[in-house]
C-alpha cells in the first residue's frame, strides 16, 4: 500500500511560525477574495512552473518529525512530482504513483471531485465553494510584504481543518502554505527555487514503463 501524500501547490514556502490570528472563518472575507483572485489570475499567465521544494512534517506542538526535498513540474492540468523515492505523474486524466523502494506503480483516474488538493487546484476559484476564508493581516518577512489568508473547509468531514496561505503582495504569488490535519499533524512546503514558462513536453507527465525495468503495475482504474 502506498503512503498518502498531499500534493499541495508548491509555489510556496513553509510558514515561519508567524501567526496573524487563530479564529476559524465561517464566512468569506471580500478582501481575502481579492487577494485569492489576483493569485489565481497571475498563475494562469504561466504556461508552466518548475520548482524545487522542502517538505516538512510537524506534530501538534510544532516539533519537526521529518524534512524531505523534492521537485515539481506543472503545465495546465498536468504535473510531475518527484519526492523522497516517490514519483507522481499526472497527464490531466490519469495519475501514476510510483514508489521506488517497492518498484511499484499504482494507476488511478483523476477524480475532479476528490478531496486532494492538487498543485493547480489552489489557483482556480475552487476556494469559493470549498472553503471559508479570511484575510488575517500583513507582515514583513525577509523584506517582503506578506499577506496571510486562513482557510477552513466547508465540508467538516475533510481530514484537515485549516490551510494557511502566505502571499507575496508585490508578486501576487504564494509565498508559503501549511495544512493542519485533524489529528494534529502539520504539513508545510518550502520552495527553494522556481522557474516559470519553461519548456515542458507532454510526455514528461506520463509514466513510461520501459524506463522502470521489472516494475509491478497495479491498475486501479
Amino acid at each position: 500500500m502506498m503512503k498518502k501524500l498531499y500534493v499541495l501547490p508548491l509555489i510556496c514556502i513553509l510558514l515561519t511560525g508567524i501567526s496573524f490570528g487563530q479564529t476559524n472563518p465561517t464566512k468569506n472575507d471580500p478582501e481575502a477574495k481579492k487577494v485569492l483572485d489576483a493569485v489565481s489570475a497571475k498563475f494562469k499567465t504561466f504556461t508552466s512552473v518548475q520548482a524545487a521544494f522542502t517538505y516538512k512534517v510537524e506534530n501538534a506542538s510544532g516539533k519537526a518529525l521529518s524534512t524531505k526535498t523534492g521537485s515539481i513540474l506543472m503545465k495546465g492540468t498536468k504535473y510531475r512530482l518527484s519526492f523522497s523515492g516517490q514519483e507522481i505523474f499526472c497527464n490531466g486524466t490519469t495519475v501514476w504513483n510510483y514508489e521506488k523502494g517497492a518498484n511499484e506503480v499504482t494507476i488511478n483516474n483523476v477524480d475532479p471531485a476528490g478531496g486532494t488538493i492538487t498543485p493547480q487546484k489552489l489557483f482556480s476559484n475552487f476556494y469559493d465553494k470549498d472553503f471559508y476564508y479570511t484575510l488575517n493581516g500583513e507582515k514583513k518577512i525577509a523584506g517582503k510584504t506578506i499577506q496571510e489568508i486562513q482557510m477552513t473547509p466547508v465540508d467538516k468531514k475533510k481530514s484537515f481543518h485549516t490551510v494557511y496561505l502566505q502571499i507575496d503582495k508585490a508578486t501576487q504569488t504564494i509565498y508559503s502554505t501549511k495544512v493542519l490535519e485533524n489529528g494534529g499533524t502539520r504539513y508545510s512546503y518550502t520552495v527553494t527555487s522556481m522557474k516559470t514558462n519553461v519548456p515542458a513536453a507532454d510526455n514528461q507527465f506520463v509514466f513510461d514503463k520501459s524506463k522502470y525495468p521489472g516494475v509491478n503495475v497495479e491498475d486501479l482504474r
